[in-house]
């Protein structure tokens, strides 16, 4: 029998209030509006010396960090086929078709995604909280969960596992 641990972080200061809008359907864009968003994090790996998987207090500590970087800022994709993105150091213009929106650069995040779902936030969240993990503490998980809430009922979550190597371990 093999044992696995798992941490999970979900509390009120893990959340961030944004404005986006996403292109679908290929030919359709939403109207610029905004979510209170809500993060969860799992963390599962075997426990260490100090009998647990990840420090609670660290692990809150680095995702709020993370999520306060989002926070009242308008969230644009980078990677959007659809919309275009320029940036000055005064200002970002987003278009899409005949669609403009201006926007002061310091209340922009520009992010390397395709499109800001609560899918493709998570799938951000999680790399980068995975590269502070593995940068700051040496630590890789087996597994990491991100749930990025975007309103009560409607989440999307992200997984990472290592790849296993040719050993057949990750």
């Amino acid at each position: 029998m093999s044992e696995r641990f798992t941490v999970r972080i979900v509390k009120e200061q893990l959340v961030f209030c944004s404005g986006h809008f996403i292109s679908y359907e290929g030919d359709k864009c939403e109207r610029l509006h905004g979510h209170n968003y809500r993060v969860g994090v799992e963390v599962t790996g075997p426990l260490d010396e100090n009998r647990y998987v990840f420090d609670f207090i660290a692990l809150k500590r680095l995702t709020r960090a993370l999520v306060e970087e989002l926070d009242h800022r308008m969230l644009l994709p980078l990677r959007n086929p659809h919309i275009r993105i320029e940036s000055t150091a005064n200002e970002v213009t987003a278009s899409y078709r005949q669609r403009r929106w201006v926007f002061p650069r310091e209340d922009c995040v520009l992010l390397p995604i395709a499109n800001t779902t609560a899918e493709e936030l998570a799938g951000y969240l999680a790399g980068r909280l995975r590269s502070v993990l593995a940068e700051q503490y040496g630590f890789v998980p087996e597994s990491l969960r991100v749930e990025v809430e975007e309103a009560p009922g409607q989440s999307a979550v992200y997984e990472w596992r290592p790849e296993p190597t040719a050993s057949g371990t990750a």
